[in-house]
């Protein structure tokens, strides 16, 4: 676990914006996923993504790394933020706007205003 831990907190603490995904950005293999990076895809946030799938380690390590039992896994600037349901409340209420701009991480407020307005 030492060494997958590693490579974990490196990919963490390396990245500003991190998702722990089933699939990639372009191709997410599982709703949560999808819903997460389409997200953040929408709002043009740079962010490295971490196909679990292809890596049986990371997929069982980042859930005893988070102490978190599911994926997706979003981290910023090192921090643990949450998965698919956290990130969408975030999202709606407006919370994730605040945490990118209090980090300094640039994304469209505009298309993270439309989410909300489609989903008023």
């Amino acid at each position: 676990m030492t060494d997958v831990k590693t490579r974990i907190d490196e990919t963490v603490k390396a990245n500003d914006v991190v998702l722990f995904m089933k699939g990639t950005k372009e191709m997410p293999q599982c709703g949560f996923s999808s819903r997460v990076a389409g997200v953040l895809n929408y709002i043009g946030l740079e962010y490295t993504d971490v196909n679990v799938l292809a890596d049986e380690e990371i997929r069982q390590g980042i859930k005893e790394y988070s102490d978190w039992p599911t994926i997706p896994q979003l981290y910023v600037k090192g921090e643990f933020v949450g998965g698919c349901d956290i990130i969408t409340e975030m999202t709606l209420s407006g919370e994730l706007d605040g945490l990118f701009e209090q980090n300094g991480i640039s994304f469209d407020k505009d298309a993270a205003n439309k989410i909300r307005e489609a989903n008023a």
